[in-house]
């Protein structure tokens, strides 16, 4: 983070109520439109933010209800789209989560659990700082070529 230069940036507070992820990717989808990221990288975007709003309202048991939304627009040297989802929960122990595995879900009862790894997966870099007072999840899409 040392050397770059936020060029735009957008903070929301969003509560934790059904479809709020909804609101926060079409925040992400605008900024990264407005950087003239390509469709397919802007609908991983899109895709990563509702995943981790998803694990915000499902696991963090907030007692303010919120998540706070940051995205920004850097230079580092290259343009980039980074997004923080936060909450104020009760934290977990990132390194210590299992690594999903295909045959295990399907012979599981309860299939879900894959949240970290898609967004792994869709964003160029990814960080998750985690403990008891809450869960920060940063994560960055270079802009590509569009």
């Amino acid at each position: 983070m040392a050397g770059e230069a936020v060029m735009r940036e957008v903070k929301l507070a969003l509560p934790m109520v059904p479809e709020m992820e909804i609101e926060a990717s079409k925040a992400a989808t605008s900024m990264a439109e407005s950087m003239q990221m390509s469709p397919d990288r802007i609908d991983e975007v899109r895709m990563a933010v509702v995943e981790a709003c998803i694990n915000a309202l499902e696991h963090s048991r907030a007692e303010d209800g919120k998540i706070d939304l940051t995205i920004q627009v850097v230079e580092d040297p290259e343009e980039k789209l980074r997004i923080t989802v936060q909450d104020s929960g009760v934290g977990f122990a990132p390194d210590e989560l299992e690594e999903p595995s295909m045959a295990d879900k399907l012979k599981a009862e309860r299939k879900r659990g894959w949240g970290l790894k898609i967004i792994r997966g869709l964003m160029d870099e990814v960080e998750i700082h985690s403990g008891p007072e809450g869960t920060t999840v940063v994560m960055s899409k270079l802009r590509g070529t569009a």
